[in-house]
């Protein structure tokens, strides 16, 4: 019994329709899972359908896009309020911001290759948070690159020619307004180098003093001497740890269930979501004829 808390659609950078990630998660004898597609919960409402068709619980998610500086940082959310509009405008803003430097990369890019805009497009489904792997799949269309690994390491790399900045909210702020929104704020693959910088332990510790409720320690991005310093980080301060696959269906080498949340820590994320959604709920006041 066990659950997987990280997983992405055809309306994020996916490859997947929610419906058919679903069903392989069914397959895969999974407990439970969350959707967490990049920047919005466009896919909540489908995923608790087809979890209740396989007889799945569904835990609604969120991965929101943060950076200090060219520092990436992701954020996990779990349960918080959708009609939040603090959190609704950021994420707005955030997925304008990543498709204008989706943009930009690409007309970088066609002056050396040949990719045009319409061709990114066409590799995203309708309504999807436009990024860099939806870039990727198209050089990878285009027969330029083969995979999506290989575009990430070199010509959509932090460090490449190509490369375009966006604008992303600071970690802590995206802690404190997970937390305003009834949610469960948990750092994703907190120092996984294989992607270029990591967060120091001064930043992870601010985060934690803005409400961080946890960290994703088991992922395969995190190499095992950063795990154990994450566990004794987790423990100093009474941290949720979590194991994800951080699946993108056939965009990433990443298996669905290769790392997995069991149900009493899943059990432990609803709890404070049920204690925060009371929190924010105004109290109902009767009058006594």
């Amino acid at each position: 019994m066990s659950y997987d808390l990280h997983t992405h659609s055809v309306l994020s950078d996916g490859t997947q329709s929610v419906e058919e990630l679903v069903a392989e998660i069914a397959h895969c004898g999974l407990t439970g899972f969350s959707l967490t597609d990049h920047d919005t919960t466009a896919g909540w409402q489908s995923a608790q359908k087809y979890a209740d068709d396989w007889g799945l619980d569904f835990l609604p998610g969120m991965e929101i896009s943060c950076a200090i500086g060219p520092l990436s940082v992701h954020l996990l959310s779990y349960g918080h309020q959708q009609n939040d509009s603090v959190l609704n405008e950021h994420i707005t803003q955030a997925r304008t911001s990543r498709r204008t430097r989706a943009q930009r990369i690409v007309q970088k890019l066609s002056e050396t290759y040949p990719i045009t805009w319409e061709d990114v497009l066409a590799q995203a489904s309708p309504g999807a948070t436009i990024g860099r792997p939806h870039i990727a799949d198209a050089l990878v269309n285009a027969n330029i690159i083969k995979t999506r690994s290989e575009a990430f390491s070199g010509l959509l790399a932090d460090h490449s020619a190509y490369y375009v900045p966006y604008r992303a909210v600071h970690p802590v702020d995206a802690v404190t307004m997970v937390k305003a929104a009834g949610g469960v704020p948990i750092m994703a693959h907190p120092r996984a180098r294989i992607r270029g910088q990591v967060a120091s332990a001064e930043l992870i510790e601010q985060m934690i003093e803005a409400g961080l409720s946890g960290l994703e320690i088991y992922h395969r991005d995190n190499n095992e001497e950063d795990r154990n310093w994450l566990k004794k980080l987790a423990q100093k301060y009474d941290l949720i740890i979590t194991g994800s696959s951080d699946y993108h269906g056939a965009g990433k080498p990443n298996r669905l269930a290769e790392n997995t949340t069991p149900p009493q820590t899943v059990e432990r994320i609803k709890e404070i979501i049920r204690q925060n959604h009371q929190k924010n709920t105004p109290p109902q006041h009767t009058q006594t004829i």
